[in-house]
């Protein structure tokens, strides 16, 4: 491969850290290829934003139409793209040298996926805004709601969240389908096997991170309790405590938790599910950055997983844990659909990927914990990250615990797993994003802080 250039910084590129070199172009076409050669091209400007389908793969994104196609050689039709009706609206295109014409921008179908643009047109503007409008509503009278009265709330609007035909829950693959179908793409154009960095540090296949959000009183106390269960199993894990609820923060206690070796987040303010709302996150925001300068914080979890994609970007946190992958039964439905870490501006994203205990146990009703095992066993098996979040206060009960018990006494043995803390995993991102892959003779190496540790890739995506 004599280098791959594209005409602007590529999020898809940089996110599998694929060596590559910025040439900008000013003919109303963005693309992918080598200097002299083949190259994977897309309209700068494309139509109306939409919901369409590549074959069974759901894209999410504005398309460009047939009069955008380039004439400078012979495209030929090779995949259909149709809208929700089954109707074609554009095609993927192939030419004689190779080139490969796309009518939309990689970049933008991938973080429709990360930043859940997608809702918008899957679910419909209108209706988006009335479930926001609902969850305010309710977080406003929650505190007046008794306990049981409030479940059974949430398990009457299971049924409606069941509904939803996107994502997939417990699992769905469209994002990481996208990026094998695009890569592939890449190396079409190349000619070859494009390298590009491993997910994980020294060889590891996989990584398990394990988390918990402290929500009230009886959860604080029944902590050591929970954290127990992980040293019996050489396990450790980060807590997220609520500075300002009904239980007071011992910060003697959080310095003993990290002294050994776990590790403490901020759990928003208040816990009344208005932190991430226009002008109270303004409020908020200093005294949340406080609280994470006193406790050495550098993680951060919305109350009930809310998320806002531009508030993000301004959390001045190190890494954010609030999107899951898929959220279909939570008070904000959606998922990135990721199960690797990803950027939000300069604020590293670790999605939560397993199911939740409050979930599993309290809505679906589930006594034990196959599901667990079973999105485990497939995280794995695509290299994927494993990040729980389970509540102290959910876990009280001594059979939920023990499930817990005999879940991470599963993995303790498995040597392919990088068992890591939050702050590791995005301290690891970190140093992956700011190490490039380089020729070396009539090979490849890694240059930059992570050279160490990182290990090159060639071939198609896992799975």
């Amino acid at each position: 491969m004599s280098g791959l250039f594209a005409s602007r910084t590529m999020t898809l590129l940089e996110h599998f850290r694929v060596p590559y070199t910025v040439e900008s172009a000013n003919d109303g076409l963005e693309r992918v290829g080598l200097e002299k050669g083949a190259a994977l091209v897309w309209p700068a400007e494309r139509g109306r934003c939409g919901a369409y389908r590549v074959g069974s793969l759901p894209i999410f994104g504005r398309l460009g139409d047939d009069s955008l196609v380039p004439s400078d050689r012979n495209w030929k039709p090779q995949a259909p793209i149709v809208d929700e009706s089954g109707a074609e609206v554009a095609w993927i295109r192939r030419a004689d040298d190779g080139s490969i014409f796309l009518p939309f921008d990689p970049d933008e179908l991938v973080r429709s996926f990360w930043s859940e643009a997608y809702l918008k047109v899957a679910s419909g503007g209108f209706g988006r805004a009335a479930k926001t409008a609902a969850r305010r509503s309710y977080y406003a009278v929650r505190p007046l709601i008794p306990r049981g009265v409030q479940l059974a709330l949430r398990r009457r609007f299971r049924r409606v969240q069941e509904q939803a035909v996107f994502p997939r829950w417990p699992v769905e693959t469209a994002l990481h389908d996208l990026c094998r179908l695009l890569l592939g793409f890449v190396d079409e154009i190349a000619g070859e096997r494009v390298p590009r960095l491993a997910a994980w540090p020294e060889g590891r296949q996989w990584a398990l991170v394990l988390t918990h959000d402290v929500e009230m009183t009886p959860g604080y106390e029944y902590l050591d309790s929970v954290l127990e269960v992980e040293r019996e199993a050489g396990l450790r894990s980060a807590c997220f405590f609520v500075p300002e609820r009904d239980y007071r923060v011992d910060e003697v206690r959080l310095r003993e938790l990290t002294a050994n070796g776990f590790e403490v987040g901020v759990h928003g303010l208040r816990h009344d599910g208005r932190d991430l709302t226009a002008g109270v996150f303004e409020r908020r925001l200093p005294a949340m950055r406080h609280y994470a300068a006193r406790w050495q914080a550098v993680g951060f979890r919305s109350p009930a997983t809310q998320r806002h994609w531009e508030l993000m970007q301004r959390l001045a946190f190190d890494y954010d844990t609030s999107y899951s992958d898929v959220a279909r039964y939570e008070p904000q439905p959606g998922g990135c659909c990721s199960w690797f870490p990803f950027f939000i501006g300069d604020v590293v994203e670790l999605p939560i990927t397993l199911p939740m205990d409050h979930t599993l146990f309290e809505l679906l009703r589930h006594r034990d914990g196959t599901l667990w095992a079973e999105k485990t066993a497939f995280l794995k098996e695509r290299g994927g990250m494993a990040l729980m979040l389970t509540h102290p206060d959910y876990l009280l009960d001594r059979e939920r615990l023990d499930v817990y018990r005999r879940f991470l006494g599963s993995l303790a043995a498995d040597r392919t797993v990088w068992h890591a803390l939050p702050r590791e995993v995005s301290a690891w991102w970190r140093r992956r994003a700011a190490s490039r892959i380089e020729r070396y003779g009539d090979g490849w190496r890694v240059v930059g802080p992570a050279s160490s540790e990182a290990r090159i890739e060639l071939g198609p995506l896992a799975g």
